[in-house]
């Protein structure tokens, strides 16, 4: 599993499995495509305007949880714009690991 985000167009791509068959794109809302294959294999979930909802909980981290070992851990996600110190312009922090 992979989550990829592209900050030129804000989309992130969230790929469950590698396409290795022709999938359709079934568009769910404005904001969410999923990818999926003739025999029902979902191979992916497309995120548009992804930075608004990847930010929208847990402050912009993916969050795994193993639910059986009671265990989680936190990954920053989105890149974020931030004003410069002193009001001198804008930067870009990646919040990448």
């Amino acid at each position: 599993m992979r989550l990829t985000y592209d900050p030129k167009h804000n989309i992130g791509y969230l790929r469950l499995h590698e396409k290795t068959a022709q999938v359709e794109t079934i568009r769910v809302s404005d904001e969410m495509n999923v990818d999926i294959a003739p025999d029902g294999t979902v191979y992916g979930i497309e995120l548009l305007n992804a930075n608004d909802q990847l930010q929208a909980e847990d402050d912009g981290n993916l969050v795994i949880i193993n639910e059986a070992a009671g265990q989680g851990m936190a990954f920053p996600l989105a890149v974020r714009e931030e004003p410069a110190k002193y009001g001198t312009g804008r930067k870009k922090v990646s919040g990448r690991h």
